[in-house]
């Protein structure tokens, strides 16, 4: 690893983390007027600038062959670039969790306590292919009185670097220290090694993207990670579902967005509506071009389908491909989610009260939902404004990491005199 390199993404860490400092003690006023600057300016002219470097790296990244579905993730228009300044000026609308208290009471000795909310302080990003994770990582670090540290990937890089650019304007023209927005200027694995290694100066890394990402950073890191591996998310349909219901919510969970962690992966269906259910559904999937891999129960119920193998049921497809399996009703759907779930998302489709209760009791997730399309489980959609990442690693946040979860508790005390005995 060259001493450069080295030197200097320590010395950008060095800085972001002074100016971790300072925004851990901005006001809210301070923090949201950066913002609201940013979020004009992606719909401005700023903006056009961004849509005119995410368009040299879309030529770039068909040039290198990236799959449909990243390359997905990774194209902006106006309408997706509008969708990311609606994310930062819904972040600035939230309420600041920082000073925040929870869990306050009184001891019997009159002393008061309390947990406070509090910054982090430099949190790392890497991430992949999707440019708008720069702004959904710098408005809510800034809004938690975080200064983050990215590091984008390559097909990504002049779209990283434009939206950057936007945010590190607004803090020095809302006087705070530009640093508190730091991406990295290179794409080399080695500084990803460098960054997670920083320890005593980074507090905390997200990795977003691959698994192999995702693996890479944790087996390496000497700093605290947050991690999502995988997405395989699951949809059940019930032998009591609304068989309208489950259809919408079942093309809506695959096709609406297939490249993304929260769609549908697998689809459950209990024995005793797959023969009215799994014709429907065959023919809705197929009309939008998704490939069906089936157990051999399911398969039965439709047309020119792949039989699924052993990896399937564990395989995240981030594509218009569907594995589709009938199970011995609500024991069999919870028994598969125990053994092929990622902890991401899932969804029961019901109208069988107790069912709906066990499913949300046993299911062992991030979000767990009934009637509802796994597409749900994102910041944004839950009302906590854009989002830094899914963690499905329990410690310290479960879910969609939004400004409380950048947040950590200290205990506070306010007393007059108590001493201990």
């Amino acid at each position: 690893m060259s001493d450069e390199l080295t030197t200097l993404v320590t010395d950008l860490a060095v800085r972001a983390k002074k100016a971790s400092h300072a925004l851990a003690i901005a006001s809210t006023d301070e923090k949201n007027a950066v913002l609201r600057r940013a979020a004009e300016a992606l719909r401005g002219e700023a903006g056009e600038r961004v849509l005119e470097a995410n368009a040299r790296d879309m030529v770039a990244a068909e040039k290198m062959g990236i799959s449909k579905a990243l390359l997905d993730r990774l194209r902006l228009d106006r309408k997706r670039l509008d969708g990311v300044a609606e994310g930062v000026d819904q972040v600035a609308s939230l309420p600041d969790p920082v000073g925040t208290l929870v869990e306050e009471r009184v001891l019997d000795n009159g002393l008061r306590i309390a947990k406070m909310r509090a910054p982090l302080g430099l949190i790392g990003i890497i991430y992949e292919s999707r440019p708008n994770v720069t702004a959904d990582a710098a408005s809510l670090c800034l809004k938690s009185g975080n200064a983050v540290l990215l590091r984008g990937g390559k097909e990504a890089f002049q779209s990283n670097q434009a939206i950057a650019k936007i945010f590190v304007d607004a803090l020095r023209q809302e006087g705070l220290p530009s640093e508190a927005v730091t991406l990295l200027p290179t794409t080399e694995r080695k500084a990803t090694l460098v960054m997670i290694g920083l320890d005593g100066i980074l507090d905390m890394v997200i990795p977003r993207g691959g698994e192999g990402l995702i693996r890479f950073v944790a087996e390496h890191a000497r700093v605290p990670v947050i991690q999502h591996y995988k997405g395989v998310c699951h949809v059940f349909v019930d032998s009591t579902a609304d068989q309208d219901m489950a259809l919408d919510i079942a093309l809506n969970a695959k096709v609406q967005r297939p490249g993304v962690c929260n769609a549908m992966e697998t689809l459950l269906v209990d024995e005793s509506v797959a023969s009215t259910f799994l014709p429907k559904l065959g023919r809705a999937m197929k009309d939008r071009g998704v490939e069906i891999h089936a157990d051999e129960r399911a398969a039965g119920h439709l047309n020119g389908v792949k039989l699924a193998n052993a990896e399937d049921w564990d395989t995240e497809y981030l594509d218009l491909i569907l594995n589709v399996g009938v199970v011995d009703g609500i024991d069999g759907a919870l028994e598969h989610v125990a053994k092929h779930g990622s902890n991401h998302t899932e969804a029961i489709i019901t109208e069988d009260h107790d069912h709906a209760d066990r499913w949300l009791r046993e299911v062992d997730a991030s979000l767990v939902l009934v009637n509802a399309s796994t597409r749900f489980n994102d910041g944004f959609a839950l009302g906590l404004g854009a989002e830094i990442g899914i963690s499905t690693t329990k410690m310290h946040a479960y879910g969609p990491m939004g400004l409380a979860e950048l947040c950590t508790l200290k205990w506070i005390g306010q007393g007059e005199g108590q001493v201990r005995e």
